[in-house]
């Protein structure tokens, strides 16, 4: 068996185990509905959600504001990141300001983040956009300095620019930081996004798991769930497809040492 499908198989094998164990917990052990429903509730809640369109507007809403912020806020955390590790004295007069706004709990700056962004959209994609905004800035501005001095001076020596070493050597030397940063960053831009509908919403997964919280409601509570697990694991395997594509030369490497 290959590589390949090793990474489904394994996977899937411990999903089937996980959902043999769910079903018999429920149906022998007594475990009430309200702390694990059944399986056959779950797929009732997805049937109910994703075949009569009853979530297609929450999963939308939570999918919209998710990129939407994820988009503004690696894009900007790349840019800060090529900056801080381009100008040293920039990075000096603003890394503290960008450490202590990450010490801040999100969960904490989620209502002055209403008050100023509203009650709409805008506000949850702002709040992804600060999740994401550190891991992409920190692994960007990392990578960048990480790259080797020599392949630097060998491009001074002929007499390129400043831009020309940073596109042609430190971009690329960067490239497995880069993309390790947008992979994490779809992780907890995805809790940013469910954070601030927690906070105030009317739509979305994060407003379907609080308003099924008051009803005891944990078919719902799972379905979104699921969800979330559904739209993360899609977005991370996307990444890795753009980097296997985009940074070829780390393919080459892996095939090399492997031979």
């Amino acid at each position: 068996m290959n590589e390949n499908l090793k990474s489904i198989f394994y996977p899937l094998l411990l999903l089937g185990g996980l959902l043999v164990l769910w079903v018999f917990a429920v149906r022998n052990w007594g475990v009430p509905n309200y702390i694990l429903p059944s399986f056959e509730s779950v797929l009732g809640a997805l049937h109910r959600g994703y075949i009569e369109g009853a979530y297609w507007k929450d999963f939308g809403y939570t999918l919209s504001s998710m990129l939407l912020g994820y988009v503004s806020g690696c894009a900007l955390a790349f840019i800060m990141g090529m900056m801080f590790a381009e100008f040293r004295w920039l990075e000096r007069l603003l890394y503290p300001f960008v450490l202590g706004l990450q010490s801040m709990p999100k969960v904490a700056l989620a209502p002055l983040i209403l008050v100023w962004f509203g009650f709409g959209i805008g506000s949850k994609a702002v709040m992804v956009a600060l999740v994401c905004f550190f891991p992409m800035f920190i692994n960007t501005a990392v990578g960048l300095k990480a790259t080797d001095p020599s392949l630097i001076d060998l491009m001074r020596a002929f007499s390129a620019s400043r831009l020309q070493i940073l596109m042609r050597i430190k971009i690329p030397s960067a490239a497995s930081h880069i993309f390790a940063g947008l992979q994490i960053s779809i992780v907890l831009g995805l809790i940013g996004a469910v954070v601030a509908e927690f906070v105030s919403s009317s739509h979305g997964l994060g407003y379907l798991i609080n308003n099924a919280t008051t009803t005891l409601d944990t078919s719902t509570m799972f379905a979104a769930l699921i969800s979330l697990a559904v739209i993360g694991i899609l977005g991370s395997q996307i990444i890795k497809f753009l980097q296997r594509k985009l940074v070829f030369w780390e393919n080459d490497n892996d095939t090399q040492v492997a031979a």
